[in-house]
């Protein structure tokens, strides 16, 4: 039986939909700059993830967290760049937005508690 990871499942799902976004920007918008990078930075953020949950040491768990938190924070920049310049609407920004929100909240609350422990 798996054991349930909430930031490894909400980061794959995550992953998924930007996948969606970004075909959705490249078949329907012609859009492939922006398009790429929301790919890159969006699909980076449960990678890491992964990789952290099967790191070596406490210190790779908490290098790969924050290499997942900073690729976040990129990913809410481009998203936010894809709705200011109209390629996303107001409610497909706000239903994907709100989702990289809650995945930054969850892995600054993890790397916060894992830096006050080496501290």
């Amino acid at each position: 039986m798996k054991k349930e990871n909430i930031i490894v499942d909400k980061s794959k799902v995550f992953a998924l939909r930007i996948i969606k976004l970004y075909k959705y920007l490249t078949i329907e918008k012609k859009e492939y700059v922006l398009s790429k990078q929301v790919l890159k930075s969006g699909t980076s953020i449960g990678a890491n993830i992964k990789e952290a949950v099967r790191g070596q040491s406490k210190a790779d768990f908490y290098s790969k967290m924050n290499i997942a938190l900073k690729e976040c924070s990129e990913t809410e920049y481009w998203l936010e760049l894809l709705k200011e310049s109209d390629y996303i609407n107001e409610d497909a920004f706000e239903s994907i937005y709100s989702d990289c929100k809650e995945i930054l909240k969850i892995l600054i609350a993890i790397t916060k508690a894992q830096k006050s422990e080496q501290d």
